[in-house]
């Protein structure tokens, strides 16, 4: 099989133009009401009052932004339904990856990888990424944005590093920009566990540029401290899900909060964990004002979108 037989259809992003008039299938999911279809018309309803606290979080982990959901985070930071997102390391290297040109491809799960690698392709799921499309984009961006940002001064806060790279981003459906454009901060605490932490790391290490988590780490606590209320969409789970839930403990806990994940609660691991157990360590107010619905993040996400645009309570 030929490297161009592979790639041939591109992965477009959605926004929330797309999702206007999905909100309808609500009324077939609140009729049906068993198994999953029950969470789901919960979450339409939370989804709302989640939207209206003051401080409002979004986190996801990575590999959504792989897919055409990315635009989908874009449009809900530009809007401003949430005022703070918290993600993982790749999320950044994904986004400027395809904010600078790269493109990834429709793929298949069905494929012999080794194949792949000889074709120079990455393969995330049944994502398919050119390397030349991902790692060089990567490097050659921050190399870039490190020598400008360390003449301005040395030490950053994570959160501002990611606003100056979205400043130089034209694409509409980055994450980085319309976080730039609103001034809302990223928060990544696992920054180095990806392309993008490693690059800033090794241009560090010629020029003394330093990234300040800890101020990453006050912006989030400040921002739990001196709110009144607090509600979550928590897209996935690992570092990304806990950092909300960690910090929302300090206020005793989230007043309202979505679990989205197909990650299972009988091994322990904190992804799969549902609302009731942030009810024991004080992450979460009340267990009635929370929802854990399982399911791909890629079919739930537009129809909790377009829930969330409607209005509709």
């Amino acid at each position: 099989m030929k490297r161009e037989e592979l790639l041939t259809e591109e992965i477009s992003d959605i926004t929330l133009d797309d999702v206007k008039g999905l909100e309808t299938s609500y009324l077939i999911y609140s009729k049906i009401y068993g198994f999953s279809a029950e969470s789901l018309a919960k979450g339409r309803e939370i989804i709302q009052k989640v939207i209206k606290t003051d401080l409002r979080i979004m986190s996801f982990t990575a590999n959504l932004v792989a897919t055409g959901l990315r635009g989908l985070f874009a449009d809900l930071i530009r809007k401003e339904y949430f005022n703070m997102i918290v993600t993982t390391g790749g999320t950044i290297d994904h986004d400027i990856a395809r904010s600078f040109g790269g493109k990834y491809y429709k793929g298949t799960f069905d494929i012999d990888d080794n194949l792949l690698r000889e074709l120079s392709i990455h393969r995330l799921g049944n994502v398919f990424i050119p390397f030349e499309n991902y790692g060089g984009i990567i490097e050659k961006v921050v190399r870039r944005k490190i020598e400008e940002l360390v003449n301005i001064k040395k030490e950053w806060p994570v959160f501002e590093v990611l606003w100056e790279i979205g400043k130089d981003i034209q694409d509409e459906n980055s994450i980085l920009k319309a976080a730039y454009e609103r001034k809302i901060p990223i928060i990544v605490p696992g920054i180095v566990d990806g392309s993008f932490g490693t690059n800033v790391f090794i241009a560090s290490q010629f020029n003394g540029f330093r990234i300040n988590l800890f101020e990453d780490m006050r912006k989030i606590k400040d921002a739990v401290f001196e709110c009144k209320s607090s509600g979550a969409l928590i897209v996935g789970g690992g570092i990304s899900k806990h950092h909300v839930i960690w910090w929302n403990q300090f206020k005793d806990g989230l007043d309202y909060a979505i679990y989205l994940s197909t990650a299972l609660e009988h091994d322990g691991s904190l992804s799969g964990a549902r609302p009731r157990e942030a009810i024991s360590w004080n992450k979460l107010r009340k267990l009635e004002n929370s929802v854990f619905i399982n399911g791909d993040a890629t079919i739930i996400l537009p129809l909790l979108a377009s829930y969330l645009i409607s209005g509709k309570s």
